[in-house]
């Protein structure tokens, strides 16, 4: 049966109403809650008036940037009161899925990564070694002698310990990250990528997402990566795991139907919200193939509940 969103602006009963539905909200950020290092108006207003009904509020997050105490870092820096233990980061969930889902030999623990600090961070809290990432060795030209030595398999440039490659959004991506990224999966890698987001808000505007650094690496493999962000259903399973909580209780609010919303409606909670501030349009919330339970223009407008 096709879902009919339901516009609750400005609908005070309809308002209360749904929010009396649940007791965990989980909260996507940019294009939510804040857009660059604008925070829209009502937002630290409404999660009080959430946590004043008792209800449980969780950042989920598929920036896999920033670490989750650089997140909270931000929040407070933006004013958003949070704990380091109510976020929930593409880049924790990656860490925690290869620290302990994945069995890898003890001579294949090593990581691959395509990404930022933030990746780094989680990694190290989980105890895994890694390499690449934001290490400036890796951030130089392919000259015309590495050929021969990734062909060849050289351990200078090829660590045989490499047993997961890691994408996440990486501002300094480059030939030379790509092509080893592509042999260590060729030679049996495990391919994970912290989210597939094509694109990321920002300022207003869009610019590219972490999804844009594994594309390449799906086009020449033909592969898919298992992806640690929303809406995969693993990193749902950590956050319930983690959470202890009811799904058919728990919302998911955000701007992305086909991301955010989609990770809630195949997750089976009991609610998912949309707001237009962020990626989807009105049309996308009303006429695309996955659909929100409800929308509103802004989250602040939940503060018109009675």
């Amino acid at each position: 049966m096709t879902v009919t969103p339901r516009y609750i602006s400005g609908d005070a009963a309809a308002l209360k109403e749904f929010i009396d539905r649940f007791d965990v909200f989980l909260f996507d950020c940019d294009g939510v809650l804040w857009s660059g290092d604008h925070v829209f108006e009502g937002t630290v207003e409404t999660l009080e008036l959430l946590r004043s009904r008792g209800k449980r509020v969780v950042f989920v997050t598929n920036n896999s940037t920033k670490s989750r105490a650089d997140y909270k870092k931000k929040l407070d820096g933006l004013g958003i009161p949070s704990t380091v233990e109510e976020i929930f980061s593409s880049s924790y969930s990656s860490a925690v899925y290869i620290s302990r889902i994945l069995k890898l030999p003890e001579n294949k623990r090593k990581v691959f990564v395509l990404g930022e600090s933030g990746i780094e961070q989680e990694l190290r809290s989980e105890n895994i070694p890694f390499i690449g990432g934001t290490d400036p060795a890796y951030r130089r030209d392919l000259r015309p002698e590495d050929y021969k030595l990734i062909a060849d398999g050289d351990p200078s440039l090829l660590d045989p310990e490499v047993g997961v490659v890691l994408a996440g959004l990486d501002f300094h991506i480059n030939y030379l990250k790509l092509a080893l990224a592509y042999h260590y999966i060729r030679r049996g890698a495990i391919f994970l990528a912290t989210n597939i987001d094509s694109t990321l808000p920002n300022m207003g505007t869009l610019f590219p997402g972490a999804g844009s650094i594994s594309a390449p690496l799906i086009m020449m493999l033909g592969q898919e990566p298992v992806a640690l962000g929303k809406p995969s259903q693993a990193m749902m399973d950590a956050i319930e795991g983690k959470f202890q909580f009811d799904r058919s209780r728990a919302c998911m609010v955000g701007d992305r139907v086909n991301t955010d919303i989609r990770f809630g409606v195949e997750g089976k909670l009991g609610g998912t919200l949309a707001v237009l501030t962020g990626v989807s349009t009105k049309d996308d919330i009303l006429h695309g193939p996955v659909r929100p339970t409800a929308y509103v223009d802004k989250l602040g407008d939940l503060l018109g509940a009675k």
